[in-house]
């Protein structure tokens, strides 16, 4: 058996936990510590806090999905100050083995592994993951991830992207001003601008609402039914991220997608019933084709930390 520290850092939080990985190549989760990124300078201060947490010894090994490209061995993240330097986080916390990756390839590398009953069905076919083919995988959560992977017979291939940071592309007149409107802040209008948590504030705004407190405001009284206009902002919300969903598949020929992230959990009731579908379909002369795919949801509590640790067996366990 071996035993290692998996960290999923994302833009807000990050997620550590001590992880086994059988002989069979059965991966286990302890339970996670979660710790808010903007209290620790480096990586490594939060990993010395986890471990005050987590007394009883430290492996020497670890799995490292962080919300950034991973393409050598500085790592900055895209919604934190935090930079991963992976030669000296790795000497200054004595390790032996390390495994780094996007935080979104690590979603995939869950996806690919996770049981049917892990996946919930939210639009398209009601049927399980093709056996093979290409399988999008998305979530909304303080940036918008963006990963995929191809299934063939005997394994899997995953691809991560920085796909959040194509440019929104509006569908209607509402779209339209939404864009202008953050244009004048941001000149170029990334996608995750609108199709991640916080793009909440700029719909919620373009839909004549007053600035709240915090974009967690618009959603939790939107979702609650509380306030009529945040309801139709989490509304406008499905139905973007529904476009740039469909986009994607479009993008990578996918025959399934696969939804996820804390915020699609939060969406979970909601999406079914919202014009996610309707948008995600509609694709002038390919509906068809996307009216065929279908779209899921994984509710795996720690898709992250699951898909670091199944990385890391990946490439040190063979």
């Amino acid at each position: 058996m071996t035993e290692l520290v998996v960290i999923d850092a994302g833009g807000t939080h990050a997620r550590f936990a001590l992880a086994s990985i059988g002989a069979d190549g059965a991966i286990a989760l302890g339970e996670p510590v979660t710790l808010h990124t903007d209290d620790f300078a480096t990586p490594e201060d939060a990993w010395r806090e986890f471990a005050r947490r987590s007394p009883g010894g430290e492996p020497r090994a670890a799995a490292i999905a962080i919300a950034g490209p991973v393409t050598g061995d500085t790592v900055p993240m895209t919604n934190s100050a935090w930079v991963l330097r992976i030669a000296a986080f790795k000497h200054s916390l004595g390790l032996e083995r390390v495994t780094v990756l996007n935080d979104f390839g690590a979603v995939a590398h869950a996806v690919a592994r996770a049981p049917a009953d892990q996946l919930v069905h939210i639009a398209g076919p009601d049927r399980p993951l093709p056996e093979r083919g290409t399988v999008s995988v998305i979530g909304p959560g303080t940036g918008l991830g963006v990963a995929h992977f191809h299934r063939f017979a005997g394994g899997y291939h995953v691809q991560a992207t920085e796909g959040g940071h194509i440019g929104f592309a509006p569908q209607d007149e509402f779209d339209d001003r939404l864009l202008a409107s953050l244009r004048g802040v941001y000149g170029r209008v990334a996608t995750e601008r609108v199709n991640a948590g916080p793009g909440i504030e700029a719909i919620y705004a373009a839909l004549g609402g007053r600035a709240l407190s915090h974009d967690r405001a618009i959603w939790e009284r939107g979702l609650a039914g509380e306030d009529e206009l945040a309801a139709q902002a989490v509304e406008r919300f499905c139905a973007s991220l529904g476009s740039a969903v469909g986009d994607y598949a479009l993008a990578h020929g996918a025959s399934a997608v696969v939804l996820a992230g804390g915020l699609g959990l939060r969406l979970r009731e909601v999406l079914p019933r919202s014009q996610f579908a309707e948008r995600f379909r509609a694709k002038p002369r390919y509906e068809e084709m996307m009216a065929a795919i279908p779209v899921k949801l994984i509710v795996h509590p720690q898709p992250g930390l699951y898909g670091a640790a199944a990385a890391f067996a990946r490439e040190h366990l063979g």
